[in-house]
Order: structure tokens, then sequence, then C-alpha cells
């Protein structure tokens, strides 16, 4: 079987520093000092790199070969919905959706985390619940991300987990 890469290094290393990151804030946050904030640092360092890389990487990691347009993701829901949805070598309209997503959602509670540190958002209630309602908006769609990877894996006969490892999917 041929096989061709796809995920890039720089995306590998993205994914996965971010799966480590959010994992590590998560299993801090009770302790909102040093631990949890330097993985929410992390988080939105990793985050900032990946918008760069999605205009400048290479042609799978370009947010243009990936990001669908509204019909191309009405036309690939309906594909799934039927059981007729085509393989993609990249992600498909709906994982791209998911990865945008999750990085609004980690950006949003790394910047909400950082402001409630400073001066001006010290305190504040309405940063803490944007925080905290984006933590569990994100912890949903991380559950779904996993399960939709195995689905997709078993639906296509591809180990899509293995392919975020080494890079490589069958062409």
């Amino acid at each position: 079987m041929e096989k061709i890469r796809v995920w890039d290094r720089p995306v590998r290393i993205f994914h996965w520093g971010l799966v480590a990151a959010v994992t590590a804030a998560y299993l801090t946050s009770e302790d909102a000092e040093s631990p949890h904030q330097w993985a929410g640092y992390f988080a939105l360092a990793l985050i900032a790199f990946r918008i760069v890389w999605g205009f400048v990487g290479s042609p799978h990691a370009r947010f243009a070969d990936f990001v669908p347009r509204p019909a191309t993701l009405i036309d690939y829901v309906g594909r799934l919905a039927r059981g007729r949805e085509p393989r993609h070598l990249g992600h498909n309209p709906a994982a791209a959706v998911m990865v945008v997503f999750l990085m609004a959602m980690v950006a949003t509670i790394g910047t909400t985390g950082w402001l409630m540190t400073t001066d001006w958002g010290w305190g504040s209630e309405i940063l803490e619940e944007v925080h905290g309602l984006a933590v569990n908006l994100t912890l949903g769609a991380i559950a779904l991300h996993v399960a939709a990877a195995i689905f997709e894996s078993v639906r296509h006969h591809e180990n899509l987990i293995l392919s975020m490892l080494t890079g490589y999917k069958r062409r």
C-alpha cells in the first residue's frame, strides 16, 4: 500500500503539544498558579504558531487547503448522514470546522485566563464565566473530535490517530 505524507512535523507537534497543554491545564485547574498558567500560555503560543503555519506551511497545513465553504460543508454532512461521505486525504470538511472551532476555543480559554491575571480582569465574573464556558465547550468538542477520528478510522479503514503520529496516510 502506497503512503503519502499528509501531516508535516510542525502540524503534528502542534497537535500533540496542544493535547499536552490542554491536558496539563485541565489537570492543574484547581491550582491556578504556575503550572496551570504556563500550560495556558504554551497553548496560546501553539495557537499563534498554527495560525501563522496555516498561511505559510505545507499544502495540507494551509487553511486554504482545508477550511470549507459553507456549501461544501453542507454537502459533506449530507453525504455523511447517508453513509456516502468521501474519504479525504487531508481534513474532511467537518473535521476542518472542528479544527477551527477548537483553535478558537483554546484561544478564548487562554486569553480569558490571561486577562484574569491582569489588573483589568482580576476578579471579573464575566471573564470567569466565559473561561469556564469555553472550557466546557472545548471538552465536549474534544470528545466529539476523538469519537469522529475513531469513526472515520473504522469507516475508511485507516488509523487516523497513527497518521497524526507518523504524518502518513494511504494514498
